[in-house]
């Protein structure tokens, strides 16, 4: 019974396969998938990124449609640097519990404070906050962009726990808002200790969203893109992994001759999974739902977001 749903399922999806080659061609138009997405998005993605490979990438297409396999702030950066093309997103449900720790209102009562400060939003952020931004920033080049900005106080928005990272890599002072990805910091102390007990010999990885002291206890640390490379090029052939579970996708593909073991079961993010191959599907055929940013909000967040693809 069980292997017969799973051959349904098969062949659902390469039905689903086929389709989605044909609208593709039809609307003109190119996936993207995070790095965080279900394997099967990831399996049919034109490109799969980071944040900011993603945004780059964006800003780049000659596609006149962009599906972005995300979460909605993804979708709105898209929108944001490529304004004259359809973003579509598989489920506009697919939000970000850190970016909506910040709200416009609390980030200019905070400007209003440190008068002398520049505001450096991490990409995971709504558009209006990114309007209230000097320049955005992603986990791959937090510290470059800190250290382009010319002042000695930054404000930095949302996550405390890549804020408390950045702070250690640079001489600005760092005015950190108390945000966090739920996801990432979950991770405990805890939980490495028990996985290093189970895979002696297993480098740990880990991304700087997660808690300091979790963070201090990895042999590398960097953001996803980062920690892909290390893992591929390094010569040790067995890695926990303190990130988000949907990178064993690329780990697998790089290095199918390695071990990846993940520091917690909980180190997945609901938001990211609520894309699925019957949704990306269905918003390409139904053009919905579309992502859309009041221009005004969209020319303000562009400048930022801009500024950030300039930083070499």
């Amino acid at each position: 019974m069980e292997a017969q749903a799973q051959e349904r399922k098969a062949e659902m999806n390469r039905e689903l396969r086929e389709r989605l080659i044909t609208l593709k061609k039809e609307r003109n138009a190119i996936i993207l998938a995070h790095y965080y997405q279900r394997d099967e998005i990831q399996e049919v993605a034109d490109f799969r990124g980071d944040s900011f490979l993603l945004a780059q990438k964006a800003a780049s297409t000659d596609a006149e449609v962009i599906v972005f396999c995300g979460v909605h702030f993804m979708g709105e950066s898209a929108k944001i640097l490529a304004p004259n093309k359809t973003v579509l997103i598989p489920d506009e449900r697919a939000g970000c519990p850190m970016a909506d720790m910040v709200n416009v209102d609390g980030l200019r009562k905070m400007k209003a404070k440190h008068p002398n400060a520049k505001v450096v939003t991490y990409i995971n952020s709504s558009a209006e906050i990114k309007a209230e931004t000097d320049i955005c920033c992603t986990s791959s080049n937090a510290v470059k962009v800190i250290n382009s900005v010319d002042a000695d106080e930054i404000i930095w928005v949302p996550d405390k726990n890549l804020g408390h990272y950045v702070q250690q890599h640079t001489d600005k002072k760092l005015i950190i808002w108390e945000g966090y990805c739920n996801t990432h910091d979950m991770l405990t102390i805890k939980d490495v200790i028990e996985m290093r007990a189970l895979h002696p010999g297993a480098e740990f990885v880990v991304h700087p969203e997660c808690r300091p002291e979790v963070v201090a206890m990895g042999d590398f640390v960097g953001s996803t893109t980062a920690i892909l490379d290390y893992c591929k090029n390094s010569t040790n052939k067995k890695f926990i992994v303190g990130t988000e579970d949907g990178t064993g996708y690329q780990l697998r593909l790089d290095s199918p001759d390695k071990e990846f073991h993940f520091a917690t079961k909980f180190l997945v993010c609901p938001n990211m999974k609520v894309n699925n191959l019957k949704k990306l599907v269905k918003c390409l055929e139904t053009m919905q739902p579309q992502i859309y940013v009041p221009p005004a909000i969209a020319d303000q967040a562009r400048t930022s977001l801009e500024r950030m693809l300039q930083v070499k």
